[in-house]
């Protein structure tokens, strides 16, 4: 882990500290105080400059940071000044009536379920045969199935244990999520023979492992989240469908990546109960359930694309997308 080197890094540290025992997970904040602790060093800023808005108009000119990342690193720095006035250091926080830069609106790529079934078959035509390469490849495939057919986040496969998936019943406990929730899913069909068919392979070619994890990488641990993008980049190049992120406007359109999987398991769902003459708002309890979703309203979200065949749809869904960030 990388360490602060400015001359807040003790505050840094304790204010990262205190957000850890309240609960928090400060990957983010402190990706973001790393980026002001450069900054401070590049300046040699003191207290003194620290304390006048005129400072973060600069610092924000200065990086030229994309609007919502400018504004993620803003409240960042919000939290972290409320904390000193917390602690008494300062007595007011000198972003506090600094206003938010407009956000593009952004709509993220959404798979059909026939380019879904695409992915998932020319990975599997993918899968190297050779003793070395064959269980760990076949460990990346499978998590790619969780993508598309449980609506997971690429972290999601990896943290499932051996032990979390229970054959009796069919279902994959899933914890330490983005929102420290946990939960049992019911894995369809066709996943469930997938991870049956995985761990026969895995017993041949292991014996009995102590490597905890459902799905092994080295050692004693398991795959990586790169080795599934790489793989997933690579599949859809193969099929054709690679294509950058594309700006219209004041929206932009996302490039397909491995999170683009969840949206479209979640967006093909709320499609499918609409096409059976359902009420796809029925669908939304289970939906948040199994999704993992903190607020309902995330969930909700996905209601706005059934419309996105029109612009105002498409604005209207990526609105609630950015609610959902």
């Amino acid at each position: 882990m990388k360490t602060f080197e400015s001359f807040l890094a003790p505050q840094f540290e304790a204010y990262l500290l205190r957000r850890r025992q309240l609960g928090y997970q400060p990957t983010s904040q402190r990706s973001n105080l790393r980026t002001f602790d450069r900054y401070l060093i590049g300046t040699q800023a003191d207290w003194d400059g620290l304390l006048k808005p005129s400072f973060y108009l600069e610092l924000r000119s200065a990086l030229k940071l994309e609007a919502n990342n400018s504004n993620k690193l803003f409240i960042s720095l919000r939290g972290l000044f409320d904390y000193f006035i917390r602690q008494g250091v300062v007595s007011k926080n000198p972003l506090k009536d600094i206003p938010r830069l407009e956000e593009r609106l952004f709509i993220p790529f959404v798979f059909s379920p026939a380019q879904i079934d695409q992915i998932v078959n020319t990975h599997c035509s993918q899968l190297r045969k050779t003793k070395h390469f064959f269980l760990t490849d076949l460990a990346v495939y499978l998590a790619v199935v969780m993508l598309t057919r449980c609506g997971m986040r690429i972290s999601e496969p990896l943290k499932i244990l051996r032990a979390h998936y229970r054959k009796e019943d069919g279902t994959l406990y899933i914890e330490r999520t983005k929102f420290h929730k946990e939960r049992l899913i019911p894995a369809p069909k066709a996943v469930l023979m997938d991870i049956d068919n995985y761990l026969k392979i895995r017993q041949t070619l292991l014996g009995k492992s102590k490597n905890p994890y459902l799905l092994v990488g080295r050692e004693d641990k398991t795959i990586t989240k790169n080795q599934i993008s790489y793989a997933f980049n690579r599949t859809i190049k193969t099929i054709g469908i690679e294509q950058p992120k594309q700006v219209a406007g004041n929206m932009t359109f996302g490039a397909p990546i491995p999170h683009s999987l969840r949206h479209s398991f979640a967006i093909n769902m709320v499609k499918g109960f609409r096409e059976q003459g359902k009420d796809p708002e029925h669908a939304l309890p289970f939906l948040a359930a199994y999704m993992g979703h903190k607020k309902y309203k995330y969930t909700a979200a996905y209601l706005k694309v059934l419309h996105a065949d029109q612009r105002q749809g498409l604005i209207e869904f990526a609105k609630a997308f950015r609610d959902m960030q």
